[in-house]
């Protein structure tokens, strides 16, 4: 579980930088790197986009 949470957390920080990247430069990194929408982009999305929902359960950790 602890590697679990320690990839989702990985993913989530590749997000967010990917999203500064967007916002500051309007680049996007993932797009890029493996085309715009394509069908591994679109994978990848969604993989961090879960990653993002696995992550709401470290809010129940901030009380620890």
């Amino acid at each position: 579980m602890k590697a679990l949470n320690g990839i989702a957390l990985t993913l989530v920080i590749i997000g967010a930088i990917n999203w500064l990247l967007i916002g500051v430069f309007k680049f996007n990194l993932v797009d890029t790197l493996f085309g715009s929408l394509s069908v591994l982009t679109r994978i990848i999305y969604i993989i961090v986009g879960i990653a993002g929902l696995w992550s709401i359960a470290f809010y129940s950790k901030l009380s620890d």
